[in-house]
């Protein structure tokens, strides 16, 4: 009982994470149809969003080893699956970070590409969700 409290918790911080992770790209889509720029904060929600999503994701494996004495075992597509979220939360957090930390990746001609690739990112990390979970 105890454990499923546990992973009730983890997945409201995961689901956070998931709203930031497309929301903070698709409001900075919207808000680049009307400015020339994106404000910093939604870089900083981005970012924050994946590094939620990366402590949720071993807040998982974290919870299942604590309760159970092992991790659970993902073959297959949810092997895949957690391979594909893996990637997108690594980049996801680099591309926002790079936002954060160098002013050149703030120009108006490289946000054109930024931001779209963090809505897929994000995108595609919450659609191999759906296979680790279910599958996995």
């Amino acid at each position: 009982m105890a454990a499923d409290y546990a992973y009730a918790l983890v997945q409201v911080a995961h689901n956070v994470g998931a709203v930031a992770v497309v929301g903070s790209p698709a409001a900075a889509g919207l808000w680049m149809r009307e400015q020339r720029t994106v404000p910093v904060v939604l870089a900083w929600f981005t970012a924050s969003g994946w590094m939620i999503q990366i402590f949720s994701g071993i807040g998982f494996g974290l919870t299942s080893y604590l309760s159970r004495g092992e991790l659970p075992e993902v073959t297959g597509v949810a092997l895949f699956a957690l391979y594909l979220k893996i990637g997108c939360a690594t980049t996801g957090l680099a591309l926002a970070g790079f936002y954060l930390l160098a002013p050149l990746w703030r120009r108006e001609q490289t946000q054109h590409g930024l931001w779209p690739s963090l809505f897929f990112a994000g995108i595609a990390a919450l659609s191999g969700a759906a296979f680790l979970r279910w599958l996995g």
